[in-house]
């Protein structure tokens, strides 16, 4: 169990590295430069792989490697080693000249993680069983967050001291040790033959289960409710004075701690709480933390309000995600994990 977690924590970090990079440290870096607001929320479109990835997540299903290389390892590895070597290209680049190129190879880091997503998330279904999965999402979640915060918090904290080719060269070597777990791991053989059905079959017969259509809407209320929400909130940190570092000290220290304690308390209460009264109480919860971030917006700036406001929302946010993660492990279908 302990070597399972562990792999789990290493793979959900190694996603959520670049992408706290992306969605936390990036539009405070920008709006520091002078980008508009609607510039920075134009970068939001190169999360999309993110949003697509179910359209291509039958063709991973579908096609993996044999007994030795693993089903599911046999994506990972490959896409993990074709992110390092992207952060190394992108520590080769002027931010200031080569803008643009940037942009797309964060949108190009987006794919390669969304693709290792599907892999992983197949291989969490697969190694544990549902007396594990709260546990396990608990863990997973903490270690996306713990991603999230070292690219977003983290590197925002050394930015200035590092520079650009520094923080991507940083990137690339924590996401190679991230890789070791998976390199050393054997994946057990899949009972059954990989599924040989494509993507609109595939959709059909996932909507033509009961409560399909309501529980694919309350996954996108959760998800699009938060990165809506959440958005612009470090441009707004920027506007309201606050510098790189501050940011990074914020997210690094009570965002990291609140992650970490969220997701890891989530995931042990479900099986005192139960999965759907966890999910609403989780939900409840994480909404009105992040309409409370309303109260920094009139006022001089409180950074002892600051602070409890952003434990709150990272605590209820990684106990949700918890929550919604091992019920969505529960609704899949093992050969269309």
């Amino acid at each position: 169990m302990v070597r399972k977690l562990g792999l789990l924590a290493a793979l959900y970090l190694a996603q959520g590295l670049p992408f706290g990079f992306f969605s936390q440290a990036l539009p405070a870096m920008l709006r520091q430069q002078g980008v508009s607001l609607e510039g920075i929320g134009l970068t939001s479109l190169l999360a999309l792989p993110w949003g697509l990835k179910f359209l291509w997540a039958p063709l991973v299903d579908r096609h993996g490697g044999g007994a030795r290389a693993g089903r599911r390892r046999a994506w990972i590895l490959p896409l993990q080693a074709a992110s390092i070597l992207l952060l190394l290209a992108l520590a080769a680049a002027d931010p200031g000249a080569h803008l643009p190129w940037i942009l797309g190879g964060i949108l190009l880091i987006n794919l390669l993680a969304a693709t290792q997503d599907i892999a992983t998330d197949g291989l969490a279904v697969t190694i544990l069983s549902e007396r594990e999965r709260g546990l396990g999402n608990g863990v997973q979640v903490a270690g996306y967050r713990l991603g999230m915060i070292v690219g977003g918090g983290a590197l925002l904290i050394l930015f200035d001291r590092l520079g650009w080719p520094l923080i991507f060269l940083s990137m690339a070597a924590l996401l190679a040790l991230a890789t070791l777990p998976i390199l050393l791991f054997r994946e057990p053989e899949p009972a059954a033959p990989p599924p040989r059905i494509g993507l609109i079959p595939s959709l059909r017969g996932f909507l033509g289960r009961p409560g399909a259509a309501a529980w694919l809407l309350a996954i996108a209320a959760y998800k699009a409710g938060e990165h809506l929400a959440t958005a612009m909130l470090k441009p707004l940190m920027i506007d309201r004075g606050l510098d790189l570092e501050q940011i990074g000290w914020l997210i690094g220290t009570a965002g990291f701690l609140a992650s970490f304690t969220g997701a890891l308390s989530g995931g042990a209460l479900l099986g005192h709480l139960g999965r759907e009264r966890a999910l609403v109480l989780f939900g409840v919860l994480q909404a009105i933390s992040v309409a409370a971030y309303a109260l920094i917006t009139v006022g001089p700036i409180d950074l002892r309000l600051l602070y409890s406001l952003t434990v709150a929302e990272h605590l209820f946010g990684g106990m949700a995600t918890a929550a919604l993660f091992t019920r969505m492990m529960d609704a899949s279908r093992l050969q269309h994990a």
